[in-house]
């Protein structure tokens, strides 16, 4: 049979094959299963003759990144010239975007990394790769050659931001140059081959309007929350993981005065502020000597001598839930900070256990003052089922219960109500509902001169 016999054949096959089971984006096969490339030998052909012909090029710092891909798309449709294989145009014009992604770029990534609707990139070895629309995971058609390409490209993303990761640092966590969040694990932690993790950097941050626009949020709550941080309130946001925790705490951080001084303090920079007065502090893993590491709460307590306004940190993970307590204590009103919560009652004992990771011999009495006299509001979010992340709950920190008792009182605001219950797909048909309860720190805002319509609590005509 000839080579052109043998591509004929290989193309009806590829054509049966995803005429039956695999589409060409969204893939519900069997997970695991290999998708049958019959132009794979041709492409490892063309790669390698690509990178000959260019070689030292590729790396000259003296090229930028249009010089580059110019150049490599260049000599890319040179060599598939000279290859005697029959291909259509479709086929040609896949194979070399195919190469040039892998040359220029994260190989089977880049499709997904282009794609803005896809936020997070999930690749569970070598055979699986999962994207997330909407809030919710698909199973994609996509997939590395071997193990062996996929460590390939893992180490090309963490090498760009001076990282490495191997069996003996076999977990790393970055932020590339977009501000995308990568982690990464490789054998032997990861069992059944390489993972990687990509949260992807939203270029057009979401704003009030989008969020009172998907339900995350109320008219009347946004209109509420805007009050709190005009009015210097500090404020908690809590959730799970990917519960949109960072998203509204972008959102409230928008709130913020424009002429006051912002100092943000993250693990990795993800907040986009627009004001003209933000310093950005970002915290350091250790180097390959286990040296250098910058821990969030070394940040938290340099931004107190940086004469800030506001103080606003990403997540509070570790013992600098302690550094925060003092700074919310000592005069820097209007702070705000996220931490992972299962509800406004878990953050209270999450912070408290994370301030005991501090090491000091504190009475747990004394702990919870703290927070009592630190903490106003605590805003509480969840990721549903059909995807939609939602505030489930606007709670009050209303002080300790009393004299001799060591119990912080917490009063809902809102509370999303669930007795509706949730349609096939799982959305909720409740929303979230005022309590009718009347804070305690409305006065604190009338104080500061912030105007609240006690009509968004659904409190008119109450009295404190």
């Amino acid at each position: 049979m000839s080579l052109a016999d043998r591509l004929a054949q290989a193309r009806r096959s590829r054509e049966a094959d995803a005429d039956s089971t695999l589409p060409t984006l969204e893939s519900h096969a069997p997970i695991g299963r290999r998708i049958n490339d019959p132009f794979g030998h041709l492409k490892r052909t063309v790669h390698a003759t690509l990178l000959e012909n260019l070689g030292p090029q590729l790396y000259d710092t003296k090229f930028t990144q249009a010089d580059l891909e110019q150049k490599v798309r260049h000599t890319l449709q040179g060599v598939l010239a000279q290859e005697e294989t029959p291909l259509s145009v479709a086929d040609r014009t896949r194979i070399a975007q195919e190469i040039a992604d892998d040359i220029l770029g994260y190989g089977p990534l880049e499709p997904f990394l282009r794609d803005s609707e896809v936020t997070e990139i999930m690749v569970n070895g070598p055979d699986q790769l999962y994207v997330e629309r909407g809030g919710r995971l698909h199973a994609v058609a996509a997939s590395f050659v071997d193990e062996a390409h996929l460590r390939r490209t893992i180490d090309k993303i963490v090498a760009q931001v001076g990282r490495r990761v191997d069996e003996s640092s076999p977990m790393v966590d970055a932020r590339l140059a977009d501000g995308s969040r990568i982690n990464a694990v490789v054998p032997p932690i990861a069992v059944d081959g390489s993972l990687l993790t990509i949260r992807k950097f939203a270029t057009d941050p979401y704003e009030v309007d989008d969020l009172v626009g998907f339900g995350t949020m109320t008219p009347g709550l946004a209109e509420f929350l805007r009050g709190c941080v005009k009015g210097r309130l500090n404020v908690l946001v809590s959730g799970g993981t990917g519960a949109g925790k960072t998203t509204t705490l972008n959102v409230l951080s928008s709130f913020i005065p424009a002429d006051e001084r912002i100092i943000t303090v993250e693990d990795a920079a993800e907040l986009q502020l627009h004001q003209e007065h933000v310093l950005r502090l970002e915290a350091r893993p250790p180097n390959i000597e286990g040296r250098g590491e910058i821990r969030i709460r070394d940040l938290v307590r340099n931004a107190l001598r940086m004469r800030p306004d506001r103080i606003v940190v990403g997540e509070v993970r570790d013992a600098a839930a302690l550094d925060m307590l003092q700074a919310m204590n000592t005069g820097h009103d209007g702070s705000i900070c996220t931490v992972h919560a299962n509800s406004p009652r878990d953050v209270l004992a999450r912070i408290e256990t994370m301030v005991l990771m501090a090491g000091m011999d504190l009475p747990v009495r004394a702990i919870r003052e703290q927070m009592a006299g630190a903490f106003d509001v605590i805003v509480h979010q969840a990721r549903f089922k059909d995807g939609s992340r939602l505030i489930t709950c606007v709670t009050e920190v209303a002080g300790m219960v009393g004299e001799s008792s060591d119990s912080i009182e917490l009063h809902d605001l809102y509370v999303f109500d669930h007795t509706p219950g949730y349609e096939d797909s799982g959305k909720p048909r409740g929303s979230l509902q005022s309590t009718d309860e009347l804070p305690a720190f409305v006065d604190k805002i009338a104080a500061a001169g912030i105007p609240l319509d006690r009509t968004l609590l659904g409190i008119a005509g109450k009295k404190p």
